[in-house]
């Protein structure tokens, strides 16, 4: 039997009850600006090794834990797991970012994808699940992730990061039959990725929409959200008589944060760019909320970390149903005292 959770704080507020204090972890946390982190993956290698090693990838979604009173675990792994399990041929090259040899660019392309086995191809990534919930012995929940269909598709057309994503947009507008068998694809592997997670031992699942907000509203409704509500309603929402919240994080969603809420999921990512208070009066009692923090703000000092901390408290007021975070991951500059500065203020001023 898994041990029994020790701080459940996480779980309690993205279900909307009562907490002693505001749950904090961090987008991203596992990362470059951990000295600790940047020796492990100088064992590994190189990136793609490490999230392919499950002892490496354990070592580090604990590595945060270590140094900080962190509210969870988040899985170290990468969005473009499916997208490497289907056969495209993932290289993550430093300072260019993540690269595919095998894009996406006909319809020929798409048909020939193959349906990935989550404990087969991507059965490392369960095994790295597995060791996490082991070590962490119910000190903290475990977060499960995937990317979002749209997001995962345009990389895979794209063949890396893109500033104007100018090839899936063309299939959108052009094609946009094709796009949508691509994503309806990948939707399904994404689902049965997550559900494997689930089983595995993932206590909480995040869908990332990172290139959402690059999108017209008619098309993010019907090309990214229909997409994730389709994830959503494949979802197991309960394991062992524990329900599994699900939060959705689309970057750049300020427009559309009604229609994220009412797919039903239990919390909302939001960026850095919404007023949490503003925000609340209109989804809040359906959802709770995410964020949202400007990442920027830890370059700057303690005292002015607090005052923002502060600030976006207080935008949230008295009651349940916060959870702080970032507005988007922490960057590789940050100094590690600034992360902690920010992760104590949080518990300390939500007290």
């Amino acid at each position: 039997m898994p041990a029994e959770l020790k701080n459940d704080r996480l779980i309690r507020a993205l279900l909307r009850q009562p907490v002693d204090m505001t749950p904090v972890w961090m987008m991203r946390q596992a990362g470059r600006y951990l000295p600790e982190y940047r020796a492990t993956r100088e064992k590994a290698g190189d990136f793609v090794t490490l999230c392919q090693t499950p002892d490496l990838a354990c070592e580090v979604t604990l590595q945060p834990l270590d140094r900080y009173p962190l509210d969870a675990a988040i899985l170290f792994s990468d969005i473009l797991t499916i997208p490497d399990a289907m056969g495209l041929g993932l290289k993550l090259i430093e300072s260019v970012g993540p690269k595919f040899d095998n894009p996406i660019s006909s319809l020929a392309d798409i048909k020939k994808l193959p349906m990935p086995d989550p404990e087969d191809e991507l059965g490392y990534v369960m095994d790295a699940v597995r060791l996490i919930r082991n070590e962490l012995d119910g000190a903290v929940p475990l977060i499960g992730f995937a990317g979002s269909p749209w997001t995962l598709a345009t990389y895979m057309i794209e063949g890396g990061s893109s500033r104007d994503l100018g090839k899936v947009k063309t299939m959108l507008y052009q094609e946009p039959k094709s796009l949508h068998l691509l994503l309806d694809h990948v939707a399904k592997a994404v689902a049965s990725y997550l559900n494997a997670q689930i089983r595995a031992g993932a206590q909480i699942i995040q869908i990332f929409d990172t290139w959402g907000g690059a999108l017209s509203t008619p098309a993010y409704k019907e090309f990214s959200l229909a997409y994730m509500q389709q994830i959503l309603d494949g979802l197991e929402r309960e394991y062992e008589g524990n329900k599994i919240p699900v939060i959705l994080f689309t970057k750049g969603a300020g427009l559309w944060l009604e229609d994220i809420a009412a797919t039903g999921c239990d919390a909302v990512g939001l960026d850095w760019t919404q007023d949490i208070g503003q925000v609340r009066e209109s989804i809040g009692e359906r959802v709770a909320l995410q964020g949202n923090m400007d990442p920027a703000i830890l370059k700057t000092n303690p005292d002015v970390i607090r005052k923002e901390v502060k600030t976006i408290l207080d935008g949230f007021g008295k009651g349940p149903g916060h959870v702080f975070n970032l507005g988007h991951g922490i960057t590789p500059d940050i100094d590690p005292e600034n992360a902690g500065a920010f992760i104590n203020a949080v518990h300390d001023l939500s007290k």
